[in-house]
C-alpha cells in the first residue's frame, strides 16, 4: 500500500507552455463523417461488414486499426462458421490475459444478427491460474461438445505440444494480435501455424492492427502468406469516419539529463493520459522503476490515499487542489497489480481514471476510450509497439476532439559513449512518425496517364510513365501490403543512414528501395519489383506532399514548389526523397550542437558507395561541374555535394582498375 507523502515542489506547473514544447511531426485532421461507427441491419460497423463478406475463406487475415471492432468481427465470422459452415469449434488466442475480455459474452441477436456470442466461462482461460491446469482444460475442450474456447498464446502453444495437428480439423483458430507470430524457425507460434496449415484443414482468422514486427523478421513465409484472403481497413477510413475525434498529433520532446526532470513539461494532468515509462534495460531508465513512478506522482501532487479494494491512488494536485485518480501498472506484486487491472477492466465513466502509469502493459488490446494523450518515454524498438500505443488514444469518445502521441526522447550528447546508439534511436523514433504519416493519410489510386485528355476519376491521380501492375501478386501487394512494405523499408539500416539528406533521392528510390523489396518478396521478377517500387515511391511522395485546389486544377507541393498534378511524371517523383520531411522538422527542433552530433554520427556509419549509386550520380556530377565550374568538394558542409565528391573519387578508382587490367 502506497503511503501518502509530500515533497517541496513548485506550486504550479506552467501548462500553457507545453504546447510549444511538443512540435508535431505529424498532424492530421478528419472529417468526422460518422461512417466507421454506423451499423447495418445486422448490427455490423463498416469494417465488420467488409470482413463478414469474406467469411467463407479458409484463411483470413484481418488488418485493421485499434477500435475498429476486430473482436466483434471475429464473433460474426466464427458464429457463421459454427452454424452455417459446419465447423465444430472455435479457439480464440490472445497475447495476454487482459485482452481476453474483448471476447466476453456479447448480445448480437438484439442488433439483428442470427446468434449471440456466448462462450462458456469454464473455457474462458484468460484467468489467474497455472499453465498446467489451463492446458488440461484446453485438452478437455478438444474432446467434448463445447464450442468456444478463449486462451492466451502461451496456453495455445503449450497445448499444441501435447496434441496432434489432426485434432484441429474442422476448427476455427483465431489469433489476435497476429504480429506476435514469426516466420523465424525459433518461433513456436509460427511453427504451430505452419504445421496446422500443412497437416490439418483448420480454418484461421488472423487479426492485427499492424502487420509487421520490430525485428525485421517476416510474420509469415511468402508461400504461406499468399494463401490468406486479406481484409484491409486503414487508419484513415477508421478515424475519418468517427463522430467526435477530429485530429491526431504525433510529436517529440527532447530532453537532456534524466527524463524524470523533464516529464512535468509535457505531462498535462488535465488530459486523460497513459504514460509508458522506459524499460529498465534502456538508456533512458534510471534502473529503479518504482522510484520513477513515485517521482512522477510526487511531481503532480500529494498522495492522499490508495483505495485498498481497487488499488487506485488518489493524488491532490498542487496547482489547484483537484483530486486525481492514478493507476500504477508498474507494480510487481501480482495481487496489487491484479486488483488495479480488474478496476481498469470495469471502468465505465470519464471520472473513473485520470492517469495510467505503465511499463509493459496497457498497449495492445487495452481499451480506455477516454484516453487523450499517449505519452511514451524512450525509443521503442518496435514500430508495431509504437502504433499499438498510439492506438490507445485514437478511440472515438465524446470527451475529446484531439488525440496526441508524444515521445520523450533523450538528446544525443557528444560526450556520451553511447552517442551512436542515441542517434540511431532518435532516427528510428522519427521513422515511426514517417510511417504513421503514411498510415494516417487518405489513400489514392494511381494510374498511368496516357495522354493530355486522359482525365482522372475522383480519388485517382494519373502519372505519366507509371507502370501498371502486371500480375495479381503485385496488385495484392499494392492494395494490401503497402504500409507493411514501407515499415520494412523504414526499418532498414541503410535507409536510416540515407534519409537525413546525405544520399541523393534517386539513389534512395532506385537503388535502396528495390533492394529491400527483393529481399521481402524474393518471388517477384525484376519487372514486378520495379512496379512495386514505383508505387511505393509515388504513394510516399504524394502523401508527404501538400495538395491544393485552384479553380479546376490541383497542385501538389513537392521539394519546395507547387506542381500541377496533371503534369506529374514518374521521373520527376523519383528525384524527390519521400522521407525527408520529418528530418527537416527535427533539424528545427534540436539545437545546432545536437544537430551536428546527429550528422557526425550518421557520417561515421555512412553506407558504402556502389556502382549503381555512382552511375545515378554521374549525370549530377557533370551538372554540378557545368554549374560551378569545379568538381564537387569532398570537404563540403553540404552532405549531397560531399556524396557527389565521393562518387567522383569512386568512379575514378573504378576507371583506374579497368585500365590497369587492360
Amino acid at each position: 500500500m502506497r503511503k501518502p507523502k509530500i515533497l517541496c515542489l513548485p506550486s504550479k506547473i506552467k501548462l500553457e507552455e507545453r504546447e510549444n514544447n511538443m512540435p508535431d511531426i505529424v498532424k492530421v485532421t478528419y472529417a468526422q463523417s460518422g461512417q466507421s461507427t454506423k451499423v447495418n441491419e445486422l448490427g455490423m460497423r463498416e469494417m465488420q461488414e467488409r470482413s463478414y463478406e469474406l467469411r467463407d475463406a479458409q484463411y483470413l487475415l484481418l488488418k485493421a486499426p485499434p477500435a475498429s471492432g476486430k473482436s466483434r468481427a471475429l464473433m460474426y465470422i466464427a458464429l457463421d462458421k459454427l452454424i452455417n459452415q459446419g465447423l465444430k469449434k472455435v479457439i480464440v488466442a490472445v497475447p495476454e490475459r487482459s485482452i481476453g475480455r474483448s471476447f466476453s459474452p456479447t448480445k448480437l441477436i438484439s442488433s439483428g444478427f442470427f446468434a449471440d456470442w456466448d462462450p462458456n466461462p469454464v473455457y474462458s482461460l484468460c484467468t489467474p491460474g497455472s499453465d498446467n491446469g489451463k492446458v488440461q482444460a484446453f485438452k478437455n475442450f478438444m474432446d467434448n461438445d463445447e464450442k468456444i474456447l478463449i486462451c492466451t498464446h502461451a496456453t495455445l502453444r503449450f497445448a499444441f505440444e501435447e496434441l496432434e495437428e489432426e485434432k484441429f480439423d474442422n476448427i476455427l483458430l483465431a489469433i489476435d494480435e497476429f504480429h506476435h507470430v514469426s516466420a523465424d524457425t525459433e518461433s513456436i507460434l509460427g511453427y504451430l501455424l505452419r504445421s496446422l496449415m500443412k497437416k490439418s484443414n483448420v480454418h484461421i482468422v488472423a487479426m492485427t492492427g499492424s502487420y509487421f514486427r520490430g525485428d525485421n523478421v517476416s510474420i509469415l513465409l511468402p508461400e504461406d502468406e499468399i494463401k490468406f484472403t486479406k481484409v484491409t481497413y486503414n487508419y484513415y477510413e477508421q478515424l475519418n469516419g468517427y463522430t467526435y475525434l477530429k485530429s491526431l498529433g504525433i510529436g517529440y520532446h527532447f530532453y537532456q539529463g534524466r527524463y524524470t526532470s523533464a516529464i512535468s513539461e509535457i505531462l498535462d494532468t488535465d488530459k486523460k493520459t497513459i504514460l509508458h515509462i522506459p524499460n529498465v534495460n534502456s538508456g533512458e531508465s534510471t534502473k529503479d522503476k518504482h522510484n520513477e513512478v513515485d517521482f512522477i506522482i510526487d511531481a503532480i501532487g500529494s498522495v492522499e490515499n490508495q483505495d485498498p479494494e481497487t488499488g487506485v491512488i488518489h493524488v491532490r494536485r498542487y496547482s489547484d487542489g483537484k483530486l486525481l485518480k492514478i493507476a500504477d501498472l508498474v507494480e510487481d506484486e501480482p495481487r496489487d497489480r491484479d486488483r488495479i487491472i480488474n478496476y481498469l477492466r470495469t471502468m465505465k465513466s470519464l471520472e473513473d481514471m485520470d492517469l495510467i502509469i505503465a511499463l509493459g502493459m496497457a498497449k495492445e488490446g487495452f481499451d480506455w476510450p477516454y484516453c487523450e494523450h499517449a505519452l511514451t518515454v524512450g525509443y521503442r524498438g518496435s514500430l508495431t509497439e509504437i502504433i499499438q500505443i498510439i492506438g490507445r488514444a485514437t478511440r472515438d469518445s465524446s470527451n475529446k476532439t484531439h488525440a496526441q502521441f508524444t515521445n520523450l526522447i533523450a538528446q544525443p550528447d557528444a560526450a556520451d559513449d553511447e552517442v551512436k546508439l542515441a542517434v540511431n534511436n532518435m532516427l528510428k523514433a522519427i521513422t515511426a512518425s514517417l510511417l504513421m504519416e503514411q498510415v494516417l493519410a487518405p489513400s489514392f489510386k494511381f494510374k498511368t496517364k496516357l495522354s493530355d485528355d486522359d482525365e482522372a476519376k475522383p480519388g485517382e491521380i494519373k502519372i505519366r510513365g507509371l507502370k501498371e501492375p502486371s500480375s495479381k501478386r503485385v496488385k495484392d501487394i499494392i492494395e494490401s501490403d503497402l504500409n507493411d512494405l514501407k515499415a520494412t523499408i523504414l526499418q532498414n539500416d541503410d535507409m536510416l543512414k540515407a534519409m537525413p539528406g546525405n544520399v541523393d533521392p534517386e539513389v534512395i528510390n532506385k537503388v535502396l528501395i528495390p533492394k529491400i523489396i527483393k529481399v521481402k518478396y524474393p518471388e517477384l521478377s525484376e519487372d514486378e519489383v520495379e512496379e512495386v517500387r514505383q508505387y511505393v515511391v509515388v504513394d510516399s511522395v504524394i502523401k508527404n506532399g501538400e495538395i491544393k485546389e485552384t479553380g479546376d486544377k490541383r497542385f501538389i507541393r513537392m521539394a519546395g514548389q507547387f506542381i500541377n498534378i496533371d503534369d506529374l511524371h514518374i521521373d520527376l517523383i523519383d528525384r524527390i526523397n519521400p522521407f525527408q520531411k520529418a528530418f527537416e522538422i527535427i533539424s528545427k527542433s534540436v539545437t545546432v550542437p545536437v544537430l551536428k552530433v546527429i550528422q557526425e554520427a550518421i557520417e561515421a556509419t555512412r553506407i558504402q558507395m556502389t556502382l549503381e549509386e555512382a552511375y545515378i550520380l554521374w549525370p549530377k556530377i557533370n551538372e554540378f561541374y557545368r554549374r560551378f565550374k569545379k568538381e564537387p568538394n569532398f570537404y563540403s558542409h553540404d552532405p549531397l555535394e560531399k556524396r557527389l565528391a565521393e562518387a567522383t573519387i569512386f568512379l575514378k578508382e573504378q576507371k583506374r582498375k579497368v585500365q590497369a587490367n587492360g
